[in-house]
């Protein structure tokens, strides 16, 4: 799954003409987890009272979370390729009200701590014991003042059904964040605002399911954060930990190339966009 949702963004990126492949690619493996193993969830069911919730905070990487939804049943892989099309079910940050499996909207970045908190709150007051959770934040998002007010006030409220999911790449929009704006140390910050931290190697699946089961489980009656240390653009074969793809578009020839890489990384057989001549948006790209 996490292959299929790495050539599934490119795919749509490339075929839409614009997005956030980096960002989307370098949390893969936290996407596979939690959509194929540990968040209770039923596609055919996407408003179940007692379904877990995964709150994409940096909603700008929305083609990885598009990618697992389509590939867990809330909607044909097909409609993938309606990635930023006018009146399609996908815009470019997640919408909620357009999109079967999104939990809350966004573009701007921080908000959406606060969105997951209030939804562990209902789920509380609803009696919702099972339910969890989950927020995807970017670690360059950890810049916006209110995600350490939401940090704050959900230890202060003792919320164990929330987890919060740190996508630590290293790399923001225009560089790297030690140049920018320094997050680290990021395991003693959470701590000191009352979480129970995990840290964990993102692209390390085994390790990655097992953390967000145990996450999932709680501890006592604190929120718990996954610290998951990534690679920015994690299997574009030559553009790995670098902005060159924090947003925009390949071309065709690119988006083969990538897709070719990508099938060699994970010695799937040899493929491509083969039909390099056409326009993009005229020719679904295959593998």
């Amino acid at each position: 799954m996490a292959y299929e949702i790495r050539r599934l963004v490119i795919e749509m990126v490339a075929y839409g003409q614009w997005g956030h492949m980096a960002g989307s690619t370098s949390m893969a493996e936290v996407l596979a987890a939690l959509y194929f193993r540990t968040a209770r969830l039923d596609p055919s069911r996407p408003d179940w009272p007692e379904r877990d919730r995964i709150v994409l905070s940096k909603a700008h990487t929305s083609p990885g979370v598009y990618a697992a939804l389509a590939l867990r049943g809330y909607f044909p892989v097909e409609r993938l390729y309606e990635y930023c099309e006018i009146d399609g079910i996908l815009e470019g940050h997640a919408d909620m009200t357009r999109t079967p499996g999104i939990e809350n909207s966004g573009g701007l970045l921080g908000l959406g701590l606060s969105v997951a908190q209030g939804m562990a709150l209902a789920n509380r007051i609803a009696g919702r014991a099972d339910s969890r959770v989950f927020c995807i934040l970017g670690d360059g998002e950890l810049n916006e003042g209110n995600v350490w007010e939401a940090a704050m006030s959900a230890a202060h409220y003792r919320l164990r059904g929330l987890i919060a999911i740190v996508d630590d790449n290293g790399i923001m929009s225009k560089g790297r964040l030690s140049e920018y704006l320094a997050v680290e140390p990021l395991t003693d910050k959470w701590s000191a605002f009352g979480w129970h931290v995990m840290d964990v190697d993102g692209h390390d699946l085994d390790a990655v399911a097992r953390c967000l089961d145990e996450a999932r489980e709680g501890d006592g009656d604190r929120p718990v954060v996954v610290i998951a240390r990534t690679i920015k653009g994690k299997g574009l074969v030559g553009y790995e930990d670098s902005i060159r793809w924090h947003t925009h578009a390949p071309d065709p020839e690119t988006a083969d190339a990538l897709l070719r890489g990508l099938a060699q990384m994970y010695g799937r057989p040899e493929g491509g966009y083969s039909r390099k001549h056409l326009p993009v948006k005229k020719e679904v790209f295959r593998v």
